[in-house]
């Protein structure tokens, strides 16, 4: 003899409407992790004549990368760029356009689902590629900042410069005892990367990295993607953050 269900018809219709609610909100989740927004160079990322006139492409080293280069003359400098969690390299194009203007070159490697964490060692591809004749530095934002930290403090030598921006080494990273210049940018009114954690994080910089506040900023004007959910609220424009942000790096790689 079968057992006849307890649950009331409204009771279960209220259960087969929850359950499809929240598998719903799984498959668009997933969704906008596996298929990602198309790759746009040259969106949104001008800031001036001069960055205007930088040389960008789309190239292979290991997989596809934005380069970034001065539109005359040899950089000196090559910064490799671990782009943000689930943001796409485009979104740091302004940063390559304006340095390219100070002669320097800058490739954003492309992550598969956009993730630096599936490919921490992509470094050795650009390096390899790009990298001769150069200053090397390599930095990132967010949890690309957190792979570019862990990828310096395990090849010790390949880097001349760490620039982590709202961003840390993990806690089982430690770039202690590495001579290694490393510069910590600090978003004011970040309220994704926590402010504690990343002041915390320079215990685990090599001795002499240094932190600089970006007056007014939040966690997304390190990149041009848009207002990110629970950030916090900016007391300055995108373009004064933008301006603090370019100061602090290019005095950063003067001082190299």
């Amino acid at each position: 003899m079968t057992r006849r269900s307890r649950l009331s018809p409204r009771v279960r219709v209220w259960l087969v409407a929850g359950l499809s609610l929240v598998g719903g909100y799984v498959i668009a989740t997933a969704r906008q992790v596996v298929v990602r927004p198309p790759l746009v160079l040259g969106q949104d990322a001008v800031s001036g004549p001069q960055s205007r006139e930088a040389r960008v492409t789309l190239e292979q080293a290991g997989g596809s990368v934005i380069r970034v280069r001065p539109v005359t003359g040899e950089a000196g400098t090559l910064l490799v760029f671990y782009p943000g969690g689930l943001v796409r390299p485009q979104a740091y194009e302004w940063l390559g356009r304006a340095l390219a203007a100070r002669g320097v070159e800058t490739v954003i490697p492309v992550f598969p689902l956009d993730l630096a964490v599936t490919a921490a060692n992509r470094a050795d591809a650009l390096i390899a590629t790009y990298g001769a004749g150069k200053r090397v530095v390599i930095a990132g934002h967010s949890l690309g900042g957190a792979m570019a930290a862990q990828y310096a403090a395990r090849h010790a030598g390949r880097v001349q410069g760490l620039i982590l921006m709202a961003a840390y080494p993990a806690g089982n990273v430690s770039l202690k005892g590495q001579s290694l210049p490393a510069l910590s940018l600090l978003a004011e009114r970040d309220a994704v990367a926590d402010p504690a954690a990343v002041r915390g994080g320079l215990e685990r910089l090599p001795d002499g990295a240094t932190l600089t506040v970006i007056p007014g900023a939040v966690h997304a004007f390190f990149g041009r993607y848009g207002p990110q959910k629970g950030d916090g609220e900016p007391s300055v424009s995108r373009a004064q953050a933008e301006g603090d942000i370019l100061n602090a790096v290019t005095g950063f790689l003067g001082r190299l």
